[in-house]
């Protein structure tokens, strides 16, 4: 990705360059990304991150969460500075027991991502829209005692179907998504939505370089997370063993979302 620099990229000579704080080797205009463990200490401790794919791609940000941590008022920041499309990243194996089929027989999308039919929790909820509700629907999705009867069908949340084999064969956000829970040890399911400025256009890197530092939320890239699965596989744990970072002193699981969430109810 040019213009970003990376903790492999500030010192791509050192075997475990990832616990670099890029910040300290970065040129000047540089767009810095932080480190993966970062990143996976942060989820671990109920915080979103967001996540940038590359730039050749679909060049967007996404604030990502495991769908178990979902509540309203996390629900609510996301809505508030996403296009409010809440999506809910999961294995085939879990849209299949859900009874979540594709939404169509024949996907035309250019990235090919695997959206299945819409879904609302069959209690417990609303009218399905508000954030209250949405995070309602999160949660079931990521519980594993939820059977196909606890869902209606459509509704206000879309699953996305990750492919097998994850990052290794598809390097988009539905699959970064599932990766990030599996390698926090959250069930693997997620919630992810673009960000966007005031006026809808979407956030590229300097613009979520600035939204990243504001809300004390980590900034990684989808490369970087595929470099760091590389050295750390899922089947090994993913490195999720915790560690510090000297990038902020705030304990990243403090932050109030509640006091950060105009619940935007009209938001889909």
């Amino acid at each position: 990705m040019s213009g970003v620099t990376t903790p492999a990229s500030a010192d791509a000579s050192a075997a475990t360059g990832e616990t670099t704080i890029a910040a300290t080797t970065a040129a000047a205009g540089a767009v810095t990304l932080d480190p993966i463990e970062a990143a996976l200490t942060a989820l671990r401790a109920g915080r979103p991150v967001v996540v940038v794919d590359d730039e050749d791609r679909e060049n967007e940000g996404d604030i990502i969460f495991p769908a178990e941590r979902a509540d309203a008022a996390l629900m609510g920041f996301t809505v508030r500075y996403t296009s409010g499309v809440i999506c809910v990243p999961l294995t085939a194996e879990r849209a299949a027991q859900l009874a979540l089929p594709p939404m169509l027989a024949v996907n035309e999308d250019p990235k090919g991502t695997a959206y299945t039919v819409s879904t609302d929790a069959a209690s417990g909820v609303s009218t399905g829209i508000s954030a209250a509700d949405r995070a309602r629907t999160a949660t079931v999705l990521a519980d594993p005692a939820a059977t196909a009867g606890d869902l209606t069908r459509p509704g206000h949340v879309f699953p996305l179907i990750a492919v097998d084999g994850l990052l290794d064969v598809r390097p988009g956000h539905t699959e970064a998504a599932v990766a990030l829970c599996l390698a926090t040890g959250h069930r693997p399911v997620g919630v992810i939505a673009e960000l966007v400025h005031d006026d809808g256009s979407m956030m590229r890197l300097p613009a979520l370089r600035a939204f990243a530092d504001e809300h004390d939320l980590r900034l990684i890239s989808i490369a970087d997370l595929i470099v760091h699965l590389g050295r750390h596989p899922l089947e090994d744990g993913g490195g999720t063993e915790p560690i510090s970072t000297d990038r902020t002193t705030t304990d990243p699981s403090t932050t109030d979302f509640s006091t950060d969430s105009t619940l935007r109810e009209d938001s889909r």
